[in-house]
This record gives structure tokens, sequence and C-alpha cells, in this order.
């Protein structure tokens, strides 16, 4: 037995391992990315990321099929993209082992929404296991498995973003041998036409009444008293530090499905009960149905007492304990420090600050007086953000294409889509085939910097794909690739670009392809610096207003400064001063343009 600091992903990375897991999937979505990176090191299983969470889902469904161990990696709302094999491997049932991590964000730290993914359990009839801390993450994880494998059923581990980035002493045990399927054909079981699909929805339903007996292992009861709290996930950690020492409490670590008799143990001789959990009253609700049909008439607290949107605090658990047991509670001052105001703000030397610039001047000179920028999901979605304001919708992964569809059709005004190259394989190719197959009028922006970024620099099929030849596959008739730094190229070729879709009435694609800064910085230990020529600067203000690098900074006789511990010397700033009063110093590395580029 090893005891490490281990991130609650690396937790459950290691319980996977310990599992047996052979084949793991998964798409970079914060808080769960960790999980496949870790898993990534230990080269006898089979580790990928998969181009969208469906496909991910799919990879380790089918590997369970033939009786492997397999894990699928997501955070919440990667959960919707793949929620159509995840209905049907609830009817399929599988022969290994299959658990599925949906990884939630309260409070959306991350996220365009902060949904409970427990509904999927309730509605899939799919078991839910919530951790609650670093070592339950690997514990309930060896556990999850080993219910999948005894039941023959897929099962959600659903941790969060506090249980997934915190850091904790885990103690683990060295990974077991990798668990691989055999050949099998089962049609009359993996086949879903209509005759096998029913007799699977029965099967299903017995299944699911045996999970409901299982699933008790999961959930304790501790202590004593006629006031019962019950906890689940998060909260669990919270009450144990904030309750009494004998307080009756029941741990619930598997909030979907509930087990009935455990539920009806714990209300026995209690007056109240408080349920604290985070997002929806799943526990809740499931714990009053149970109640109500067993007789009880007992005063249930939850969302009454508990928020139901946002992340957990302990000081909120501590406002609703005392509320519960009548005791005074006075809130703790919050002391805000004086800090200046600092909006978000693409890295130093993003190539895609340029790409903004180039698409607003080009459009423009192109002919378009107004259009809608159809945003998507990625770092470049700070820019909704002044000045650039060019993402005036972004919904989810893929969706630019489809909205300005919507857009145009509805309006007559010819848009402007806005994707980055991994949201383009993941979900911007049936799009970009229905605007070929539709003739919608688009200029579509391919924002390629050959990584999902915003997770940690996790790789993207374009590194191998090039997607010029994609959309020229799909039938785009009009495709060009520009370098965002060559400014005064990349503006003539948007303009002409949007023309071209003002002419055809048809899409055309501009690829703005460099690669990310946190990429290439971390290829050179020696980088050369930006720096203002003050006797040339005017005070403008274009270079910190307009282009906005964070390593521009005002003088206070408004000229212009280079902050050095933020410049990477990527030298965009340049071509964007009207005075030509920035020039790079220092000595360019060998091979910087090639892997600017690459």
């Amino acid at each position: 037995m090893k005891k490490s600091l281990l991130l609650g992903n690396e937790a459950i990375a290691f319980g996977a391992l310990k599992s047996g897991i052979s084949v793991a999937a998964g798409y970079p979505g914060t808080p769960s990315t960790e999980i496949i990176e870790t898993l990534q090191r230990f080269k006898d299983r089979y580790v990928e990321w998969s181009v969208n969470e469906k496909v991910a889902f799919e990879t380790a469904y089918g590997a369970s099929m033939m009786g492997a161990y397999s894990l699928v990696t997501m955070k919440h709302v990667g959960l919707n993209v793949a929620s159509d094999p995840l209905m049907s491997s609830s009817y399929t049932g599988i022969d290994g082992a299959f658990v599925i991590v949906s990884a939630q964000d309260p409070s959306m730290w991350s996220s365009q929404n902060e949904q409970d993914n427990r509904y999927y359990g309730l509605m899939a009839l799919i078991p839910v296991i919530e951790p609650y801390d670093p070592q339950s993450a690997y514990t309930l994880t060896i556990k999850a498995f080993k219910l999948s494998e005894r039941v023959h059923h897929p099962v959600i581990l659903a941790t969060n973003t506090r249980v997934s980035h915190v850091r904790g002493p885990v103690e683990y045990e060295e990974p077991s041998s990798p668990i691989f399927g055999k050949l099998k054909k089962k049609p009359d079981k993996y086949s879903l036409v209509p005759e096998v699909a029913k007799k699977n929805r029965e099967e299903q339903l017995k299944r699911w009444e045996l999970i409901q007996e299982e699933i008790k292992q999961f959930n304790e009861i501790e202590g004593e008293g006629n006031k019962l709290i019950i906890a689940s996930g998060i909260a669990y950690s919270y009450v144990k530090e904030l309750a009494p020492e004998s307080m009756k409490i029941l741990r619930i670590s598997a909030p979907v499905p509930l087990n009935k008799e455990q539920i009806i143990s714990a209300l026995e001789g209690v007056d109240e009960v408080l349920i604290i959990e985070e997002l929806e009253p799943i526990v809740e609700m499931q714990v009053k149905n149970i109640a109500f049909d067993a007789g009880f008439s007992i005063k249930i607290h939850g969302k009454d007492y508990i928020p139901r949107s946002g992340e957990l605090t302990p000081d909120i658990v501590e406002f609703a304990l005392k509320k519960f047991l009548g005791l005074y509670y006075e809130p703790k001052a919050i002391k805000i420090k004086d800090i200046p105001p600092r909006p978000p703000a693409m890295c130093p030397g993003c190539p895609h600050r340029s790409s903004f610039v180039d698409i607003k001047r080009g459009i423009t000179l192109g002919g378009l007086s107004q259009t809608f920028f159809s945003g998507d999901i990625g770092c470049y979605s700070l820019g909704v953000l002044p000045p650039f304001q060019e993402q005036d919708s972004l919904t989810d992964m893929g969706s630019s294409l489809g909205i300005a569809n919507g857009v145009y059709r509805s309006t007559g005004v010819i848009p402007v889509a806005i994707i980055g190259d991994s949201t383009f394989f993941h979900s911007g190719l049936p799009a970009l085939t229905n605007a070929v197959y539709n003739n919608l009028p688009v200029l579509v922006i391919v924002l390629d910097n050959r990584v999902t970024a915003m997770t940690g620099q996790n790789p993207s099929p374009s590194r191998e794909i090039d997607i010029l030849q994609v959309a020229k596959g799909l039938g785009v008739e009009y495709v060009k690739e520009i370098d965002p730094f060559n400014l005064k190229e990349s503006v003539k070729i948007i303009a002409d670009a949007t023309s071209w879709v003002k002419q055809n009435k048809k899409p055309a694609v501009v690829v703005a392809k460099r690669a990310c800064a946190l990429e290439v910085i971390d290829k050179f230990e020696e980088l050369p610096i930006a720096e203002v020529k003050l006797e040339k600067c005017t005070g403008c203000t274009i270079c910190y207003d307009y282009f906005t690098c964070p390593a521009i900074i005002p003088r206070e006789d408004k000229k212009a400064t280079i902050d050095t511990n933020l410049c990477i010397g990527c030298g965009a700033c340049i071509p964007i001063c009207p005075y030509q009063a920035i020039e790079l110093k220092g000595k360019i590395p060998k091979g910087w343009d090639e892997v600017w580029r690459s």
C-alpha cells in the first residue's frame, strides 16, 4: 500500500488501474481532464482522447461488450453529447465492467451551466456513485467497477470540481493487470432492433431491482439521536467537520438509487431530518417519496435550508446545520481586499487575439456592414469581451455553424461562424456539412492552434488531419489558410472570402493557423522581448486599448510600455502600432518560426 498526495482525478485513475481497466477514452473538459492524463502514463492499457464524448463513450462501451474493464471520462455537459449511447447502454447492459465519469461544475467555474447529472441516473436507470474526497474517489471507483461487474450494468461516477481538483492523502495499491475482452457476438443482446429492445427492457428492470439492493453497501448510518442529517457527496466532508460528533448522520455515497429499507431504518426514531446535497434535490425527492409511502410524519428539510444553485461551502453548510439544530449563527465577516478590477484576457502571445483583429478588419473591407458573430466553446470565447466583441452567441460545443444557419434563415444577415480546431472535429463537422448541403452563405473562421488549449494543451485531431482538406472534401469551394500574425495578408484573404460568400451565397472557410503560445514557450529557454521606442510612441492607446495584450501596459503619459515578465516575444503587436514604435530585441531562438507554424 502506497500513500501519496493525489488530486481527486488522479485517485479515480488509480482506482480504475487497481480495478483492472484496459480501455479508457475521454474528451478533455474541466474538471475531468487529469483522469485520462494520468492513465496515459500506463502503456499496458489503451487510453485515448476521442474527438467527442459520444465517440469516447462508444469506445469504452464497445470494449465492455467484449468483457473488458473500461472507463469513459467527460465533464458534465459532455454527457449530453453522449446521452444517446448512455440510454442504450442501460438497456443492453454490459459483459465486463464499465464506469462513466461525469465531472460536474457547480458554480460554473469553467462551464456554461451547472446541470446535475444525477438526473441522468434516474432517467437512464444507471446507478450514480458520488465521492466526497480524494480517498473516497479512489475506493469508490474500485467499488463502482465491482458493482458494474456483478450486475453487468454501467455505473456513473459523479464527481465535482471540489473533489476532482483538491489534493489530499490517498492510500492506494499497485495497478492490477489489465482485463481485456475476447470477441463475443451477441446480436440478441446488443442489436437494439425493437424485438431485442423489448426483451432488454424487462432485463433492465430486473437489473435495476438488483442494483437497488446492492447499492446500500455504499451508504452508512453513523451516530444516534432524534435529529438526522443525510449528507450526499462533498456535503458529507463538510458535515463531518461541523456537526457534533454523536450526531446521527446517513452518509450517502450512492444517491441514485436509494435503498428503501435503508432509508426507513435511518428515519425510525427521528423527529426531524436535514438533507444536505449540492445542486438539485435528488436525494431529498427520493427520501420524501420513501417516507410518505412508509407512513412517516416527519419534517424533512432540504432545499429550504440549502441553496439549489452554486457550489456548497463550509459556510453554507454551517448556516444550515445551526438553523436545523436551533443554534445561534453569526455570519463571518468577509474581508475584501482592494484589488484593482481586471477583466479576463487571452494569454500574451495568443495568436487568436490577432485573428479577432484580422476578422473585424477583413469583413469590413469585404463589405459586411453588419453581421452576427456566431461563436463557440473554447478559450477564444474571451472574444465576447471588449474590445473584440466577436462572439454574439456561444451556447454549446459546435453550435457556431448551427446557430449561424438559424440567424441567416430568420434575418437574411450573412453571419460569421468562429470555431476552434478541436471543436471543429468535436461537432462542427455535421453543421459544416449541413451548410454545404443547404447553401448557407456563411464565413467560417477556424481558429487552429492544434491543441485543446483551455483544458491544458491536450492534443487535437488537427495535428494529424488538415482542416483545409476536410473542408474541401465536404464540398466547400472557397478554402484558404492565413497566418494571423501576418496582418496585411490575413485581412485581404478574409475580405476576399467575405466578398465571395456575398456573391455566391455559399459557405467559405478560412483557417487561422498558428500554434498555442503556451506550446511555444515550453520549447525555448530564452525568448525575445518586445520593446516600445518611447520616442516614436504617441500615446494613441491602440496597442493596449484595441489589441489588449496583457504584456502591454499604459504609462501615466499614455505611452505604452512592455511588461518583460509577461511578454513572450511573439511580435504580434508590431504590425498593430501605426507608428512603428514597437520592435523586438534579443536573439530569435533557432526553430522559432517552425514551432509557431507547426
